[in-house]
């Protein structure tokens, strides 16, 4: 992309979704996280057979010119951008500026790499906080830039709220058809465990895997357990990914969820369960509870032909499997 090419200026893209191609190269930004590393894994298993990917240690995404050089030595053609710096209630409001630089950052310059490159199809994927926190419920892709964010996680929001707009952006100026995808609550292997980092259904299985261990009578879990969430399998999340990139193309970011939701006592007392816990739970309402409700309307999604699968039982009961597995591993 240079001053002397000139921008293609147009609201439509010319580009019908379809089968991708097996042997095209296919960079998977994040390819060892949560999302990036189930992505992977779907990928391979449909028979991808060039899937790029490097390790923060072998390319640093907030190193503009590192990341140019890579895109112009590698030449993928189509990217899937699950890089991000991520966390829960507690990091995300400790720590605004680096949530909001480092998330600018990587999806600013691998956005224009791939613009540089002529990268085909390039998937954005954000994350449902982008919507007030107040939003009717359920949330409809409508819904964004209507009302004020919720303010524990709206410095990651903005952030990813700026990707939208970028993927846009790249469309409407350059005639990309490239795609953004908003997930709800994720989880599943890979996920972080942190006491401090961790999001909320990671943060209990390791919390009451702790108690079981210890024999503790009492888990003290934050805010009231009322506020309702809902919660995706992230390898449900990963073939809603391949199916959006194979069958929809649109200027608007496509909510990806399961339509459904529970309240955070009701998933505190399933995660007991599985973890085998058999004492109380307490609340500390002196902590926050986050916004009341967060459900995400995926009928744009089930119109483009994709439902989840997994359900959350299955889903909580091999995610503690895989806890269990790798307890010497997992990101604590």
């Amino acid at each position: 992309m240079t001053e002397t090419d000139g921008p293609r200026v147009t609201d439509e893209v010319d580009y019908t979704p379809g089968p991708l191609n097996r042997d095209a190269r296919v960079y998977v930004a994040g390819h060892r996280g949560l999302v990036g590393s189930a992505i992977w894994r779907k990928l391979e298993g449909e028979g991808f057979r060039d899937l790029l990917g490097r390790t923060s240690s072998e390319l640093d995404l907030t190193d503009r010119e590192a990341v140019f050089a890579f895109f112009r030595e590698t030449r993928p053609q189509h990217v899937v951008l699950a890089a991000a710096k991520v966390g829960g209630i507690m990091a995300n409001n400790t720590y605004p500026v680096e949530f909001l630089s480092e998330n600018v950052r990587i999806q600013t310059n691998v956005i224009d790499a791939a613009l540089e490159t002529d990268v085909e199809r390039l998937l954005f994927l954000g994350s449902s906080c982008i919507y007030p926190k107040m939003a009717p419920q359920p949330i409809t892709e409508d819904a964004l830039h209507t009302g004020y964010l919720e303010h524990t996680n709206d410095a990651y929001a903005i952030a990813k709220i700026a990707g939208i707009m970028h993927i846009q952006a790249a469309r409407r100026e350059y005639g990309k058809a490239w795609i953004s995808a908003m997930p709800t609550n994720l989880y599943g292997p890979g996920d972080n465990f942190s006491p401090t980092g961790s999001h909320v259904l990671p943060a209990l299985i390791r919390r009451y895997h702790e108690a079981v261990q210890d024999g503790a009578t009492t888990v003290t879990n934050w805010g009231t357990g009322t506020p309702r969430r809902e919660f995706l399998h992230v390898d449900d999340m990963a073939d809603a990914c391949l199916h959006l990139l194979e069958h929809y193309d649109g200027p608007q970011q496509v909510n990806v969820g399961t339509g459904s939701d529970v309240t955070i006592r009701d998933i505190a007392h399933a995660i007991a369960t599985v973890t085998g816990y058999e004492g109380a739970t307490e609340w500390d309402t002196s902590k926050p509870d986050g916004t009341p409700q967060k459900l995400l309307d995926v009928s744009k999604l089930a119109h483009a032909g994709w439902t989840a699968r997994i359900g959350l039982e299955e889903g909580l009961r091999s995610t503690y499997a895989w806890f269990l597995d790798h307890a010497d591993s997992v990101r604590q």
